[in-house]
């Protein structure tokens, strides 16, 4: 089964493949099956094309794949461009929610960089100073 461009997968729950769905996790899959009068313990392969066609109809109402990205994208350059603090720490590839940088943020941030004392040796051989 394909949904908005994304093939989900045949041998799960309908209710765990929604989630493959980039916007949709568990609490929106449950409230889609819901409206969709869809049993969320149904294999994906096994649901009939009236279930299908029901599960999109309501999909349809949602931010999605795409549009979501494209809007989330849009909501970062507008922090930027008004030059807002959020809008710097995105620009600056930092934690945006306050979280403590001094001892982790590793995963935003990279891998760490030592920055100190080059040894004099060192500094005439990468051409820095001259003996």
């Amino acid at each position: 089964m394909r949904i908005s461009g994304i093939t989900i997968p045949d041998e799960k729950r309908i209710e765990i493949a929604l989630g493959y769905i980039y916007g949709i996790g568990r609490n929106n899959a449950y409230d889609i099956l819901e409206k969709a009068k869809v049993d969320g313990g149904k294999r994906v392969h096994a649901l009939t094309e009236d279930e299908q066609k029901r599960i999109q109809k309501v999909l349809e109402g949602y931010r999605i794949e795409g549009d979501l990205r494209t809007e989330i994208n849009n909501n970062i350059k507008r922090l930027r461009d008004i030059g807002s603090y959020k809008g710097h720490r995105h620009a600056r590839n930092l934690p945006v929610r306050g979280q403590r940088t001094r001892s982790n943020a590793r995963t935003k941030r990279g891998k760490r960089v030592t920055i100190g004392a080059i040894k004099k040796e060192v500094a005439v051989k990468m051409g820095l100073t001259e003996e």
